[in-house]
């Protein structure tokens, strides 16, 4: 999940001369994004540019946008244990990874400071995200593995320490066998995707320092292009062309995220009004539905269902360059009112935290019984455990130990 827009929030660690990176992953608030070129990363002298460093404005919303994409995907995990009558619908709540993906990209970009060596950037991504990560580990543990897995919890497995291990360092979401993708803490298979992103990420942020308007938008274009033309060539193709990992297949979403952000930060400043925004994102969701429903009353349904991730980057995408201009031109938001900008900091450690709070529920009381809007007392309640869960996992693990591993700039 992506936590870059929730560090840009956050002061500076003592002896930082600027403001912090943002985190990302899965899950990222922002304190952002330089609109000059910056060389910040690979074989930097660590000296500024020429070119004056202007401090962006802060685009804070993101953080509140943030909890609504986490929420999304609890209520999807939520449909394993209360079923609503719009289960088939909810099932694009695992869509919200793509939106963390997205938001990944642009903060990192937004965010990202002139002078920052590589290796600083690399320990901070390490402090934002892998503290947490292994706290929720252990817990989930408990509850996805035994010795000898009961009949009937599909979702319990045999204990695998080589599964665990890669999971441990972000590595299994490098395989598509699901025993090993959503091994150790299911939801972890995106850090592994978002360490992949921080990888590379200095090295795409020197080669498009000079990019503008038009360079962003090309390169948003060229990612949604590719990644839709592999997804139809492969399924034509299916015994030719490989399947890749899945880090390699969500950079479509990352690198998108880093063209608007490049766009954004350079000169261009969309009116689009945030509820349009939503009224799209919202549309483009139910028509994805309708269509993978109804094939035959759509038409290029089958099209659609095959690029579906890249028709979600870009209603994501579409969404976040919304709520992110706004936020620059000084507009007015719910989004960046306290609550929600609290919900937003807490909703990395709660997508780490709810599926392994749910499934003990299953475990120990089974289904909540039969499809019904009476299920929403049970998201009530699993969401309020979940988000105190969070709480705790946040002020005691996450926040604290980032600040120490942060270290200077």
């Amino acid at each position: 999940m992506t936590k870059a827009a929730e560090e840009q929030s956050q002061p500076p660690t003592p002896g930082s001369p600027g403001p912090a990176a943002p985190a990302s992953t899965s899950t990222d608030t922002v304190t952002p994004p330089p609109g000059a070129p910056v060389r910040a990363f690979p074989g930097e002298s660590g000296k500024p540019t020429a070119e004056p460093h202007k401090r962006l404005p802060r685009v804070e919303s993101l953080t509140g946008l943030r909890w609504w994409a986490a929420f999304f995907v609890f209520c999807h995990h939520m449909t394993n244990l209360a079923p609503l009558p719009i289960f088939d619908f909810l099932k694009y709540g695992t869509s919200g990874v793509t939106f963390f993906f997205v938001l990944s990209g642009f903060v990192l970009t937004w965010s990202a400071q002139p002078g920052t060596k590589v290796r600083t950037f690399y320990r901070r991504r390490f402090a934002r995200i892998w503290p947490a990560h292994m706290v929720a580990l252990v817990a989930a543990i408990f509850v996805f593995y035994r010795f000898d897995p009961p009949d009937g919890m599909w979702w319990i497995k045999p204990v695998s320490m080589t599964v665990i291990i890669l999971s441990v360092f972000l590595l299994h979401g490098w395989s598509n066998d699901p025993n090993i993708l959503y091994g150790g803490n299911p939801a972890s298979w995106t850090l592994s995707v978002e360490a992949f992103f921080y990888a590379y990420f200095p090295f795409v942020h020197r080669a498009t320092a000079r990019l503008k308007v038009a360079g962003g938008l090309m390169l948003c274009a060229a990612v949604i292009l590719v990644g839709g033309a592999y997804r139809l060539v492969l399924f034509h193709y299916k015994d030719v062309v490989p399947v890749l990992p899945q880090p390699i297949l969500h950079s479509v979403a990352f690198l998108f995220g880093i063209g608007l952000a490049i766009a954004l930060r350079t000169g261009w400043k969309p009116r689009i009004p945030v509820w349009f925004a939503f009224l799209v994102t919202a549309g483009g969701l139910f028509l994805l539905w309708y269509s993978g429903s109804h094939p035959t009353k759509i038409p290029f349904a089958i099209t659609m269902s095959l690029t579906q991730k890249e028709e979600l980057t870009l209603l994501y995408g579409f969404l976040i360059l919304a709520v992110a201009s706004r936020d620059t031109r000084g507009g007015r938001s719910l989004l960046r009112s306290r609550p929600m900008v609290a919900l937003g900091k807490w909703s990395y450690a709660f997508y780490l935290v709810h599926a392994t709070i749910l499934y003990a529920i299953k475990e120990k009381h089974g289904v909540a019984g039969p499809i019904g809007w009476s299920n929403l007392t049970w998201y009530a309640g699993v969401c309020a455990i979940s988000i105190f869960a969070a709480w705790l996992l946040y002020k005691f693990v996450e926040h604290p130990l980032e600040r120490k591993l942060r270290g200077p700039r």
